[in-house]
């Protein structure tokens, strides 16, 4: 289900990548329908004028990320918005999965030393075997080893916690590709495009302010939107970061626990 839900949110922002790369078109076209219509509404320009203001102060903060997108350069900024896809997809997957995996500890440990009292070892199994998540599937693997002593416990639930503290960092290498490559894709069309700059000062020969300003700020536009991306993904990798490391320490402590319930239940002697 998580990962279905990462797959539809990518396609969708493949299908606003592709409205953004098809407005290149449209915008070309916008300017030739407003002078056919300019001579005809001058007479009546008085009473007109006042009632499209409003719509033009409304414009929405999408047609505008859409018109500096357009700006940046298509063949620099797409590198960047599939970044973007990419590691926000991976970014939801993870939230998703860790989401699901958390589970309340307390609820599970008392279940467990209520059958470890009554000397069920195997429904104290069945009762980690029901429950979803790593912390319940480390403690199941303690309890398979029980009958072999403390020592054989304590291997299974390292040897097994190793295993589930890889699975919970599965993809975070790719999300930290995205934070580092997104800023550098930004660089990289910022510093093509100041050649291209320089490049029509050099054929012009003259530094005119309209050339030197167009020509860097449409160059620094991929950098804006490079660290935008940036930004968005240090924000998810740092909450995955820590989901990771609540779940983590939330395992340690009742594989811990367990053990102890172990003890005191003098289920080792049996």
């Amino acid at each position: 289900m998580r990962k279905l839900l990462a797959l539809l949110l990518v396609f969708g922002m493949m299908s606003f990548a592709t409205n953004l790369v098809t407005a290149q078109d449209t915008t070309g076209t916008q300017p030739t329908p407003t002078d056919t219509t300019a001579p005809a509404t001058t007479t009546e320009a008085p009473p007109t004028e006042e009632a499209p203001a409003a719509p033009v102060e409304a414009a929405s903060g999408i047609q505008m990320f859409k018109e500096k997108f357009i700006q940046g350069g298509w063949e620099f900024m797409l590198p960047i918005l599939f970044c973007m896809i990419l590691g926000l997809g991976l970014a939801i997957e993870r939230v998703i999965t860790l989401n699901l995996a958390s589970v309340n500890t307390e609820k599970l440990l008392t279940k467990i030393d209520n059958n470890l009292k009554n000397g069920d070892l195997k429904g104290a199994m069945e009762v980690c075997r029901s429950t979803q998540g790593p912390t319940a599937s480390v403690l199941y693997e303690g309890l398979r080893n029980a009958p072999h002593g403390p020592d054989a416990v304590e291997k299974a639930i390292v040897s097994y916690g190793s295993v589930q503290m890889g699975l919970l960092e599965k993809g975070l290498i790719w999300i930290s590709l995205v934070i580092a490559l997104a800023p550098m894709l930004g660089f990289f069309g910022t510093v093509i495009g100041m050649v291209e700059a320089f490049d029509r000062i050099e054929q012009v020969g003259d530094i005119s302010p309209t050339i030197v300003a167009g020509g860097i700020k449409v160059a620094l536009l991929t950098t804006v939107f490079g660290l935008v991306v940036a930004m968005i993904m240090q924000v998810f990798y740092n909450y995955i970061v820590s989901k990771i490391d609540g779940i983590t320490n939330k395992m340690e402590e009742a594989s811990v626990t367990v053990v102890d319930m172990l003890f005191a239940n003098n289920i080792f002697k049996r």
